[in-house]
């Protein structure tokens, strides 16, 4: 039982350290939604959707950020997590790796790393995300059993 508990406090500290992560990010991005706008038109393969994931991106964050604090939907939030921070990891390896310019698209205190430093933040926030579905679908087949 102790083990449950201690798998339950985890999950609330992941959650808590997302919610930061992409409720700073998403504000940061809104704050400066012309300057980011602008920043990604000047991005390799996604340049042409620029406007729409200027929006899109900071919203997905937030209500992300929201779904985390609700039992009910903190699983499907965790996937969530997961799958935007690899998508986002996903395009910086493939920019990194095939694209002659790679402009910073950051803001705030992101912006200060590097882009293997922002690889690796992010693949730690991906574990956490993943460790946080695997503990939550365990709890959940525990209670149902």
């Amino acid at each position: 039982m102790a083990h449950n508990r201690i798998q339950s406090k985890l999950i609330t500290l992941f959650s808590l350290l997302l919610t930061i992560l992409f409720v700073y990010t998403a504000v940061s991005k809104l704050i400066r939604l012309d300057s980011f706008e602008f920043r990604l038109e000047r991005m390799p393969y996604i340049s042409s959707y620029a406007s729409l994931i200027s929006w899109a991106v900071p919203f997905l964050e937030l209500v992300i950020s929201g779904l985390l604090w609700f039992s009910r939907y903190r699983t499907i939030a965790l996937y969530a997590s997961f799958v935007l921070l690899g998508c986002f990891t996903g395009y910086i390896t493939l920019v990194l790796k095939y694209s002659d310019s790679v402009p910073c698209s950051c803001g705030g205190v992101i912006s200060a790393l590097g882009w293997k430093d922002h690889i690796l933040l992010n693949i730690s926030f991906m574990v956490l995300a993943f460790l946080g579905i695997l503990w939550s679908k365990k709890r959940y087949n525990m209670q149902t059993h």
